[in-house]
């Protein structure tokens, strides 16, 4: 390769040498052309000098050569000529020097001062820098003198075809429709060269395809591709992996090239009908179904995506078009088919649905490929099961006669098991629909009959339920409605419609109507039933008022005297007899009361009441009420005076005087022990006159009873309690029976479980010097001042 390339570079060395060689010729021997540049650059000499003030004329321009070029990637041992300086003054003697400055002079390129020849020392990247201008001089070696102005060149890199195609912007992603005509645009690829496209063949590519074929082809200078075959199916084959490629030098043998990877996605059109799987579709539902329960699904396929593959259904014929319906389910398109209205295993067992499924969306183009739908039969098959019976009404309503005895006749229900089975049925009322249990009803044929009379002024109407059940079945019961309706039987006598008092004034004259009184019934009414009033026997020669009976179930009440006093009567009784005309008919009397009042000249009512004459200054109602409260309030303080005094602990002996002595004897109480709870009772001593009487004591008799001993006298109170004392003592110590009967057990028992023991003197047989109170010591700190007193004794006795 690389002596194909030296071959190359110097062929280009010959082809640039020759040319500039015939440019140089043509240099020389361009005449106009020449001396008009020359002329250009004398003016430059002219006007520099005229600046100067020194005189001007033309000179000949002494510098001769031409654009240079240089070979890019030259790899050769020696560095690269790259062309020569020369000067018409230059005579040869090596008096004049060549300079060379610009772009990349003495690092890229260098020049021989004596010959002017230009040399290139490193290798060139046209696709670095295309071109570089350099800056030439011709000066006496000795003075450095210019001998010629400077003059600018260039030197041109010679391009070489050492760069390959490159896909800047792949890979490529590119869609289009399947179906697609054969040529149909699918994407653009393109492909750089950083090679010169001006020189030579270097930049210029051609495309190919290398994969992807038959199915698209590209355009070997634009780098389109275009579907290649008719009719690809993205069903069949969604994606396909296409390699392009892109090759300069023409595509001719010996360029670089390059290769990019297009991916293309076939989209979706809607060529496909949707299509049943089966012929026909096997359902079943239970005949205990209710209406909006689903029955069954089925799906028609449509291997289309999106709204390409949207499927609409629809039942178009079959006997159960009226009991089953069809809805879509939008997330997995399937047919639902629910039913609509109750079907019975027992009047139908089956039925036949046709069902067609249609695209929603049809594209024209492909209308002919039709058509876009699908039919197919569902059959349902009904499918029996255990239902409750079925009433034969919906609902019933019955009459019973109010009082009517027990066991009397309301009606007869009737339910049937529509099963195959036909079991029997059990008939119950639910016992919360007939708290108070005014029915009955028979299990076996559903008659239904009253537990006692009804009263229809009590309760009009009795709405029960009736539970109808299947022997041997799954225990199912079906409910209906019984309407119970008490006919009236006229069994209430007529009143008074109201009980108001009737007002007349004492003033009032003869023939004058007080009141027009009506009457109610609580039994129902007929259309002509009306109320007669009349007086009763007893009262129907009174003097004072009379009765009129107007015909309309009211009656009018006159005054038939004057002259009514209160202070003589103020209330007058009038009974009232009122009979309806029914059947039977029933009769009542009723009492009207009249009451006699005081008014004035305009018949004003003043007052009702009987006034008190018996208080002459009387008191106003305020007033009394006022003096009632005090008393009551009195009472009341009285009667929480006496609880409280009442609730008073009384004492246990009631004492006749309070008695000095009993601060004495309680201060010679020893008391018992820790566990002593049986205190001693002074009341006794309290009350000397007690002894010989009976006393209430707390403590315990002794069992054998003795009499007084003779010569014993009771012994009044005294003052002189030693004397007393003394006395008690000796009744104690010489009578047995009398009190105080625990006097012993109370001074010598102090009690168990006290840790210092006895401390009694009735203990004590010997003398205090006879005593040994060491163990006081170890009683503890309690005992500690007992034991300092009675040890310091000792140890006084022992030093004596």
């Amino acid at each position: 390769m690389w002596e194909g390339l030296r071959l190359q570079v110097f062929f280009l060395c010959l082809g640039a040498a020759l040319w500039s060689a015939a440019a140089a010729a043509t240099h020389r021997g361009s005449g106009p052309r020449e001396r008009g540049h020359r002329r250009h650059l004398s003016l430059h000499r002219h006007r520099e000098r005229g600046k100067e003030g020194q005189v001007l004329h033309r000179s000949k321009r002494g510098w001769v050569w031409n654009q240079f070029f240089v070979i890019e990637e030259y790899t050769g041992p020696d560095p690269v000529l790259v062309g020569r300086l020369h000067s018409d003054v230059d005579s040869g003697d090596g008096n004049i020097k060549y300079i060379l400055s610009g772009e990349g002079a003495g690092t890229i390129f260098v020049i021989d001062d004596k010959t002017g020849n230009i040399h290139a020392t490193k290798t060139l990247d046209r696709e670095e820098q295309a071109q570089y201008t350099l800056t030439a001089q011709a000066v006496a070696r000795d003075t450095n003198k210019p001998l010629e102005p400077p003059s600018e060149f260039i030197v041109k890199v010679q391009d070489i075809n050492d760069n390959p195609p490159e896909f800047l912007h792949g890979p490529y992603y590119a869609r289009v429709a399947e179906m697609s005509n054969v040529g149909t645009s699918v994407i653009k690829v393109t492909a750089t060269d950083a090679d010169d496209p001006t020189y030579g063949n270097s930049a210029r590519l051609v495309y190919s395809i290398l994969q992807g074929q038959p199915y698209f082809s590209v355009e070997p200078q634009t780098g389109i591709i275009r579907t290649a075959l008719p009719n690809m199916d993205r069903e069949a084959r969604q994606e396909y992996d296409v390699v392009i490629q892109a090759k300069d030098m023409g595509g001719h043998m010996g360029g670089l090239s390059g290769t990019t990877q297009v991916k293309i996605t076939l989209t979706d059109v809607n060529d496909n009908p949707p299509k049943f799987a089966q012929g026909v579709y096997a359902m079943a539902v239970s005949e205990d179904k209710v209406p909006g329960e689903e029955v069954g699904r089925l799906k028609a396929r449509d291997p289309d995506l999106a709204e390409n593959g949207l499927v609409d259904y629809r039942i178009l014929e079959g006997d159960g078009m009226n009991y089953f319906e069809i809805t879509k389910d939008s997330e997995t398109q399937e047919a639902v088919i629910k039913l609509k209205k109750p079907v019975d295993f027992e009047t139908k067992r089956s039925y036949t649905l046709k069902v067609e499924a249609t695209n929603t969306h049809v594209d024209p183009r492909f209308i002919a490929w039709g058509p876009y739908k699908d039919t197919t039969i569902v059959k349902i098959s009904v499918e029996d099961a255990d239902e409750p019976p079925t009433f034969m009404a919906p609902s019933y309503n019955f009459e019973v006669e109010e009082n009517a005895p027990a066991g009397t006749l309301v009606g007869r229900v009737h339910a049937k098991d529509t099963d195959m089975m036909n079991n029997p049925i059990r008939y119950m009322i639910p016992h919360y629909t007939d708290l108070e249990e005014f029915f009955t009803i028979n299990p076996e044929d559903g008659i239904i009959k009253t537990t006692r009379p009804l009263d229809r002024e009590a309760q009009a109407w009795h709405n029960i339920s009736v539970s109808a059940t299947e022997i041997g079945g799954h225990h199912q019961d079906a409910k209906v409605r019984v309407n119970i309706k008490v006919k009236d039987v006229n069994d209430n006598a007529p009143e008074f419609a109201t009980q108001n008092e009737v007002l007349v004034c004492e003033n009032v004259n003869p023939g004058k109507l007080i009141e027009t009184v009506s009457a109610t019934d609580k039994d129902e009414m007929a259309h002509r039933q009306h109320f007669h009033f009349s007086l009763a026997p007893e009262v129907a020669n009174n003097h004072s008022f009379s009765l009129k009976d107007n015909r309309d179930s009211t009656a009018s009440i006159f005054v038939i005297r004057k002259g009514f006093s209160r202070m003589t009567q103020d209330i007058y009784h009038l009974p009232i007899e009122i009979n309806d005309n029914g059947v039977p008919p029933m009769s009542s009397t009723n009492t009207l009361i009249i009451r006699v009042c005081s008014c004035d000249s305009k018949d004003t009512i003043l007052s009702c009441n009987v006034e008190p004459f018996i208080l002459t200054a009387g008191l106003s109602t305020g007033a009394l009420i006022a003096i009632l409260a005090c008393i009551v309030i009195l009472l009341a303080i009285v009667v929480l005076f006496v609880a409280l005094r009442r609730q008073k602990k009384e004492p246990l002996i009631v004492f006749e005087e309070e008695d000095i002595r009993e601060n004495i004897i309680t201060y010679d109480d020893e008391g018992g022990g820790e566990e002593d709870t049986e205190a001693f009772d002074i009341a006794t001593l309290q009350n000397p006159d007690g002894a010989n009487g009976f006393l209430p004591r707390k403590d315990m008799k002794p069992e054998l009873q003795y009499g007084m001993r003779p010569g014993l006298r009771p012994i009044g109170n005294s003052v002189d309690v030693d004397d007393f004392i003394k006395t008690r003592i000796s009744d104690a110590d010489n009578d047995p029976t009398a009190p105080p009967y625990d006097s012993i057990q109370i001074y010598g028992y102090e009690g168990r479980g006290s840790i210092a023991g006895s401390l009694s003197s009735l203990e004590s047989v010997t003398t205090d010097s006879d005593l040994d109170y060491d163990y006081l010591q170890s009683w503890g700190p309690r005992f500690k001042k007992l034991a300092d007193l009675y040890g310091t004794k000792d140890s006084v006795d022992d030093n004596s």
